[in-house]
């Protein structure tokens, strides 16, 4: 039992002195070599935000190419554009333009998503009517 715990404490305490030559090794924030008025963290923000922003398109292009409605719920994008607005007001009060760049562009696209969704409900329901009278007239002769 004596040689497994001087084992034990032998492997904490060079494991002791590894983690502490280690603190050198924390990630700097420094300037980017791509561009150096951004740092580094904030050229991760932005390629990061593009994923996350550029996720609702999908939906809305094949609602523009069916030229319908069907199948979109607006209030999950109705619901992201409100969250998304107090996203870029954090952005503000933390200063990020990652944050308030890729979330100004996502509110944008949650809205037209919505205001769409709208567009092609009004546009169905005028055909609906439309088919509806034309075949109320044509029963009535």
């Amino acid at each position: 039992m004596g040689r497994l715990r001087i084992l034990i404490y032998a492997v904490v305490f060079v494991s002791m002195i590894a983690l502490c030559g280690c603190e050198a090794l924390v990630p700097q924030d420094t300037a980017s070599l791509l561009v150096p008025s951004f740092k580094r963290s904030e050229i991760f923000g932005l390629v990061a935000g593009f994923g996350t922003t550029f996720a609702a398109v999908p939906d809305m292009l094949a609602m523009f190419r069916r030229r319908s409605s069907a199948g979109m719920n607006p209030r999950m994008a109705m619901i992201l554009g409100v969250f998304q607005v107090l996203w870029v007001y954090y952005g503000l009060l933390i200063a990020s333009r990652p944050v308030i760049v890729w979330n100004v562009i996502a509110v944008l696209i949650n809205f037209f998503t919505v205001f769409a969704y709208r567009y092609f409900v009004q546009l169905e329901k005028a055909g609906k009517e439309k088919s509806l009278r034309a075949d109320g007239t044509s029963s009535g002769r």
